[in-house]
């Protein structure tokens, strides 16, 4: 098992936008993230891409909002509240999963285990924590 962690606010995929003539892109925000997370992956992943089954657990750290009460921050500190705000978790866990095709493993289509939680802060900064591990 190999955890990454990709420091940061985390950004959920995007809806693709379109060009005139049809084709399709990815919105800046989601690319720069993608592109901030490949960047990550590549200092922490020790190999090659893995070929084989997967399970992945991504672990979202959302920042706590400046709005917050004392006694919110505090329950979200310690995790007795989770965030139930957008982006969706599975937002957040495509927008991972495709930035480390390549990196951690071979096509995402190897994943055939996955688990997403989306979380507060917890005193360590907002993140996202990917953990790997072979089936």
């Amino acid at each position: 098992m190999k955890v990454i962690t990709i420091p940061g606010i985390p950004v959920g995929q995007g809806r693709p936008r379109f060009t005139r003539t049809g084709h399709a892109y990815d919105p800046a925000r989601s690319r720069l993230y993608k592109q901030s997370a490949a960047i990550y992956a590549r200092q922490q992943w020790p190999g090659e891409a893995l070929d084989y089954p997967l399970s992945v657990k991504v672990r979202v750290y959302r920042p706590i909002q400046q709005s917050a009460t004392k006694a919110q921050r505090k329950a979200r500190l310690e995790g007795r509240e989770r965030p139930t705000v957008k982006p969706d978790a599975d937002n957040y866990y495509k927008a991972v999963t495709d930035a480390l095709i390549g990196i951690v493993w071979v096509d995402d289509n190897l994943i055939v285990h996955a688990e997403t939680d989306k979380f507060y802060d917890d005193g360590n900064g907002p993140r996202v924590e990917v953990e790997v591990e072979a089936i």
